[in-house]
């Protein structure tokens, strides 16, 4: 029954505690899978992405430079992989033809065999993409290219197939009015399905569209949006535009083909660290450390479809991307199994409830208590019988 259930979650999101939990919107329930059995934020999940089965495995990437191998379908890890080196935790995470494509925060990109499980094995590639790194992403369309960016640390294309230097490095934009120089600080990059193009968001709450195929290597488009750092970015079904979340947890549809605003959404109450929307439905699933999962409709009439609370800071989801999935029947719910956090949780909502059932003076009896000592005490001189 656990495995079916699995199998029906619609979202994956990684948790700050190390949890991998897994929600049926339907069902509004949301199941933690831990490798250890206990949750530690040593093995806090900063990382999730589809293996090479599809959405029947997800690799989940954490912070004690583990990456290990979840089964959909069995609902439980399956293997462990050690992958060390560099400082920081994982900034991306991929897989292509066989192996494991790792990148921490401080530069260095290594090349894995995802088959060789052992933990003194070296890696087949390694690269050094400069300190900062704040995203590695995969091309969709070429598994062998990936693209980084950071803070100082420009926006670079690598292919992982040809040589040890990037096919493509962003030039910074000209200085300001000031004739000073503008700081980089890419914080996330999507590539453009049908073309070469890659649009980022930045630290200084702009998106800028880049063409490798151009004779510059500057933006050839760019948009700025509130007054926040821009921290997580997704493409749209239609592939015009772009949704991005800032610090403050506001979220808004920039079309980069013109660069002009079409639209904000709601609800979001702090940073947003993660968002993807499905591949064919007007839907986007955002989530950030106010610890709720949030389901948007993007698409008219815009607006919140669900909401899930998960009592833990989240950093990072998978959203499903089947199309049957508002369709499918509902299971009968199981015995939820209490978690060292859920139990944690439990006692503070009870002591806020005690708090909130203690004995506080009737709002009548005080206001006739206040208006006794008003007529007990005369102003001197007072005509009033």
């Amino acid at each position: 029954m656990a495995a079916t259930s699995a199998r029906r979650n619609h979202v994956w999101v990684g948790t700050e505690t190390g949890i991998l939990k897994g929600v049926n919107l339907q069902r509004k329930h949301a199941t933690n899978f831990t490798p250890s059995g206990q949750p530690r934020r040593e093995e806090a999940v900063n990382a999730l992405c589809w293996g090479a089965d599809g959405e029947t495995q997800i690799l989940v990437g954490c912070a004690d430079k583990t990456v290990r191998h979840f089964n959909t379908e069995e609902a439980a890890f399956q293997s462990l992989r050690h992958c060390p080196g560099g400082e920081g935790t994982f900034r991306g995470l991929a897989q292509a033809d066989g192996t494991l494509i790792t990148c921490v925060d401080s530069g260095i990109l290594r090349v894995w065999c995802d088959n060789d499980k052992e933990a003194s094995s070296e890696p087949l590639l390694e690269l050094k993409v400069g300190p900062g790194v704040c995203r590695m992403r995969q091309d969709p369309a070429h598994t062998h290219m990936v693209a980084t960016c950071g803070k100082e640390n420009a926006l670079k294309i690598w292919d992982l197939q040809r040589s040890e230097q990037p096919v493509f490095k962003a030039k910074n934009v000209r200085n300001d009015w000031l004739d000073l120089r503008v700081p980089i600080w890419d914080q996330d990059i999507q590539f453009l399905p049908g073309s070469q193009k890659l649009v980022t968001c930045t630290g200084y709450h702009q998106v800028r569209v880049y063409d490798p195929a151009s004779p510059q290597r500057r933006p050839v488009l760019e948009a700025t949006y509130g007054e926040y750092p821009l921290t997580a970015m997704t493409l749209t079904p239609e592939g015009n535009s772009v949704i991005v979340g800032n610090t403050h947890g506001q979220l808004a549809e920039i079309d980069f083909r013109q660069g002009r605003l079409l639209g904000c959404l709601k609800g979001l109450a702090g940073s947003v660290r993660g968002l993807q929307c499905h591949p064919s439905k007007p839907l986007l699933a955002s989530c950030g450390l106010d610890r709720v999962l949030r389901i948007h409709r993007i698409r008219n009439p815009r607006g919140l479809e669900h909401k899930v609370y998960l009592k833990s800071q989240l950093n990072c989801l998978l959203l499903s991307g089947r199309d049957n999935w508002e369709d499918e029947p509902q299971e009968p719910q199981e015995p939820n199994m209490v978690t060292p956090e859920d139990t944690e949780a439990d006692e503070l909502w009870a002591s806020l409830e005690a708090a909130a059932k203690r004995k506080i003076p009737d709002l009548d009896q005080a206001q006739k208590t206040l208006q006794t000592k008003r007529k007990k005490k005369k102003r001197p001189g007072s005509t009033s019988p």
